[in-house]
């Protein structure tokens, strides 16, 4: 019951907020779709990691194996495979996404993810790793000591003490970028803006916002989903594009939200948007309650019996509760708060508002989409 006042009360505030709200604090174009459709690089990699205190691929992991005798191969030293000892050394992937816009010699993250049956990367250093694309070709190489954030200690009796997750790591400024990706140049006549979530609405509005904020620039939304801003020939000409597209994206715009209900049944967590509303209606809920219960009574035979034995028998009690459930009609609502207050009413959990969203939906009576994650 707490729950769903606080519920109520919450989206009251937001609201409130909202109204409030100076219309300068409108999202950013930036903020609510990418300028420009050139995207990040996605690059990999295969690793390994070496310094481990005893938590790295077993024996039995033989690329592992096959690994470290072919780097110490390269390195001149020869040692047969089946006398190699891998505890501490795991093999690794490592991933990264390589920005369009980097340049040879800037630093960037990579994530180094086990990939044999280490128990823990912590502790561990990652040797030099060329990251290729889906090109195959090379544009960073990876290195340094990984971070995990956590730990995980055993003791002999099986007794284990762990936080966090310790096989999945990050090198913070490990790789080295050493080519620019292909196609990273921004186009010399036109600028697009590719909506987070694609509205109609949404793109109509951003258009109207940049023809009314940069004089002279044409602006059109080509779908939902993109608008495109053609480049004028002054800005060509001077080749300040750059202050051109940080002009545009912090042109700021109202978008329009749709109105959604998002429902986490495995959470039992609800989020409403603000333009979901409720038409009248009449709403009883309860919920039947049952409860069994067990104990085991030993049951022995008479003295001095010669027949029978002791048994346990289970004893067993069946507890049936069924909670008063009232109608109560609900007016047409035209908020959230309103929405939130009206099921107030019925004193229900958020679970059990997750049931009664989706019986509204089926009566016509929910004015929204409903999204199950």
């Amino acid at each position: 019951m707490k729950s769903v006042v606080w519920l109520g009360v919450i989206c009251a505030v937001l609201l409130s907020l909202v109204a409030a709200w100076p219309a300068t604090a409108n999202p950013r174009i930036k903020d609510i779709g990418k300028v420009g459709t050139l995207g990040n690089v996605k690059v990999i990699g295969y690793g390994l990691v070496i310094g481990l205190d005893g938590t790295g691929d077993s024996k039995g992991t033989e690329f592992t194996v096959q690994s470290v005798v072919n780097m110490l191969a390269r390195m001149g030293i020869t040692v047969p495979q089946q006398k190699v000892r891998t505890k501490n050394v795991a093999a690794v992937i490592v991933s990264a996404d390589l920005p369009f816009t980097a340049k040879p010699g800037t630093n960037m993250d990579v994530t180094v993810s086990s990939l044999g049956d280490a128990s823990s990367l912590e502790g561990g250093t990652l040797l030099l790793t060329p990251l290729a694309a889906q090109d195959e070709k090379v544009y960073a190489h990876a290195q340094g000591p990984v971070s995990v954030g956590g730990f995980k200690v055993g003791g002999g009796g099986g007794d284990r003490v762990s936080q966090n997750y310790t096989l999945v790591g990050r090198v913070p400024g490990g790789a080295v970028v050493e080519a620019a990706p292909v196609g990273g140049q921004v186009a010399a006549d036109y600028v697009d803006i590719v909506l987070f979530n694609p509205d109609y609405t949404t793109a109509s509005r951003i258009a109207e916002a940049i023809r009314a904020s940069v004089s002279g620039v044409e602006a059109k939304p080509v779908d939902p989903g993109l608008v495109r801003v053609a480049v004028p020939a002054e800005v060509t000409q001077t080749g300040d594009i750059v202050s051109f597209i940080a002009k545009i994206e912090t042109t700021r715009v109202q978008p329009d939200v749709a109105a959604v209900v998002v429902i986490n049944e495995k959470t039992g967590t609800i989020v409403a948007g603000e333009n979901v509303t409720i038409g009248a209606v009449a709403i009883a809920h309860g919920n039947l309650s049952i409860q069994i219960s067990s104990r085991p009574v030993i049951s022995q035979p008479a003295p001095f019996s010669t027949r029978g034995e002791t048994v346990v028998v289970p004893d067993t009690e069946i507890d049936v509760k069924v909670p008063e459930s009232s109608l109560v009609a609900i007016e047409e609502s035209a908020s959230v708060s309103e929405v939130a207050r009206a099921l107030n009413l019925l004193g229900v959990t958020p679970r059990d508002i997750i049931a009664i969203f989706q019986a509204l939906k089926e009566a016509g009576a929910l004015r929204a989409e409903i999204k199950i994650i």
